[in-house]
C-alpha cells in the first residue's frame, strides 16, 4: 500500500503549536527578581561561605517581608566568622537585646560547669531544703529531670487567663520578689520524669540551685547575686568576650535564669558558636563536650527538647507546630518569646541569630526563611 503524503499544512501547524507553547511558557516564568538594595548587599561579607546575592536576598526577607513580623537584628556566623550582619532602624551593633527564654540555655551551661566542678550531680536530688523534708515526694526529683523539663511539678507556662499562669505569677505577681520560693513551693502533678512540661519556673529553680551552691547556701540576696554573677563572668562571659551580657536577678538574689538576660547580637552569636564548638573556645575547653552532648540530645520525654535547649527533632524547632520539620537533625536552638533565636548547625559550621518581635503565625513564616538561609550552606 503506498504511503500517504502529509498534508501541506500539517508541518506548519505543528510548528505554530510549538511556538505558542514556548511563548506561553515564557509568559508563565516568574518575574525577574528586583535588584537588591545597597543595605541588603552591604550586610554580607566578601566571602560568606555561600552565594553572596542569595544570602543577601534571603536575609533581606527577614527585614522586608511583613509576614515575619519585626526583625531588629540578624547575624550569620560561618566557621566562627561573621558572614552577614544587619540591623533595623534604631538598633545597632551596641544594642542589648533581651533574651527571654534563650536565657534557659545559658542557665544550662551554668549548671553544667557546676557539675563539672563536682558541686552537683545529674542523677541526685538537688539541694532544696523544703524538698528534703521526710516524706516530701519532690525529694525524688533529680537535677537531670529539672534540666529536661520533666520534673512533674504543677507549673503552667501559658495559662488562660495569662495572669493565672505560673510564669506570669512568678515573674510579675505574687512570686516576683522570691521567684525560687514560689517555684519550689508548687506541688507535684505528675510522677517525676514521666512527662515533658516546658516551664520558666523550672529554670528559676535551677538558678536557685546554682546560687545555693556558689554562696554556701547564704540567705543574703547580695551574696547570692554576687556569687552567681562573678562565676558567670569568670567562667563564661569573660572568656568568651561576651562583654555586653547583663543578667537580671530578683529581690532574693536569684538569677532570673529562664527569661531575663541582655546582650548584643554579636554576643548571642558568640554564645551559639561556643556551643557549636562543643564548649571549646580558642583552644580552651570551658565546658565538657559531654555536657553539650547532653544539652543537645533528646530527653526520654520529648524528641525536640534536650537540656534547656530546643532540638530539630520530631516536630522540629517550630514550637507552635505550624510547619513541617526542615533542616538537619543535628540543628538545635536557644529560643525566646516572640521570636528570639540562636540557631546552631554543627554540620554546616553555622550559627544564626535573629532578634525581634513576631507572633505565632509570623514565626512559622520566619522559621521557613531561617531554614532557607541554613540550606544555602552545604554540610561539611
Amino acid at each position: 500500500m503506498p504511503m500517504r503524503r502529509a498534508s501541506p499544512i500539517a508541518i506548519p501547524a505543528v510548528i505554530t503549536s510549538l511556538a505558542a507553547l514556548t511563548l506561553a511558557a515564557c509568559d508563565s516564568d516568574p518575574a525577574e527578581l528586583p535588584p537588591l538594595s545597597e543595605e541588603a548587599l552591604a550586610a554580607v561579607a566578601d566571602d560568606p561561605g555561600a552565594p553572596n546575592d542569595q544570602l543577601a536576598r534571603q536575609l533581606d526577607e527577614w527585614f522586608t517581608d511583613e509576614t515575619v513580623g519585626e526583625t531588629r537584628a540578624a547575624l550569620v556566623m560561618h566557621g566562627g566568622e561573621i558572614a552577614a550582619e544587619r540591623y533595623a532602624e534604631g538598633y545597632d551593633v551596641d544594642t542589648r537585646f533581651v533574651s527571654w527564654s534563650m536565657a534557659k540555655t545559658v542557665t544550662a551551661v551554668l549548671i553544667g560547669m557546676l557539675v563539672a566542678d563536682g558541686k552537683l550531680s545529674l542523677d541526685e536530688s538537688p539541694p532544696i531544703p523544703r524538698w528534703r523534708r521526710p516524706g516530701d515526694p519532690r525529694g525524688e526529683i533529680t537535677l537531670r529531670q529539672l534540666l529536661q523539663m520533666r520534673a512533674g511539678l504543677r507549673h503552667t507556662e501559658a495559662g488562660n487567663p495569662p495572669f493565672e499562669s505560673s510564669e506570669v505569677r512568678m515573674l510579675f505577681l505574687d512570686g516576683r520578689d522570691d521567684m525560687a520560693d514560689y517555684a519550689t513551693a508548687q506541688p507535684l502533678e505528675d510522677e517525676p520524669g514521666r512527662t515533658f512540661e516546658y516551664s520558666s519556673n523550672t529554670t528559676v529553680i535551677l538558678a536557685d540551685i546554682a546560687a545555693r551552691v556558689l554562696s554556701d547556701d547564704s540567705p543574703d540576696p547580695e551574696v547570692r547575686r554576687r556569687a552567681v554573677a562573678e562565676y558567670l563572668q569568670s567562667r563564661l562571659f569573660g572568656p568568651l568576650g561576651m562583654d555586653s551580657m547583663v543578667p537580671e536577678f530578683d529581690a532574693a538574689g536569684t538569677l532570673i535564669g529562664g527569661s531575663l538576660m541582655h546582650a548584643t547580637a554579636r554576643d548571642w552569636g558568640r554564645f551559639g558558636d561556643f556551643l557549636r564548638n562543643r564548649g571549646s573556645y580558642r583552644g580552651s575547653q570551658l565546658l565538657p563536650r559531654s555536657w553539650v552532648d547532653f544539652m543537645t540530645s533528646p530527653s526520654p520525654a520529648s524528641d525536640n527538647y534536650g537540656g534547656q535547649t530546643w532540638l530539630n527533632r520530631g516536630i522540629g524547632l517550630d514550637q507552635d507546630g505550624n510547619k513541617a520539620n526542615r533542616g538537619p537533625d543535628t540543628l538545635y536552638s536557644a529560643i525566646g518569646h516572640m521570636g528570639q533565636y540562636v540557631l546552631v548547625s554543627p554540620d554546616q559550621k553555622l550559627t544564626l541569630v535573629r532578634l525581634g518581635h513576631s507572633s505565632s503565625e509570623e514565626r512559622a513564616v520566619l522559621m521557613d526563611q531561617m531554614m532557607d538561609v541554613i540550606e544555602l550552606y552545604p554540610a561539611e
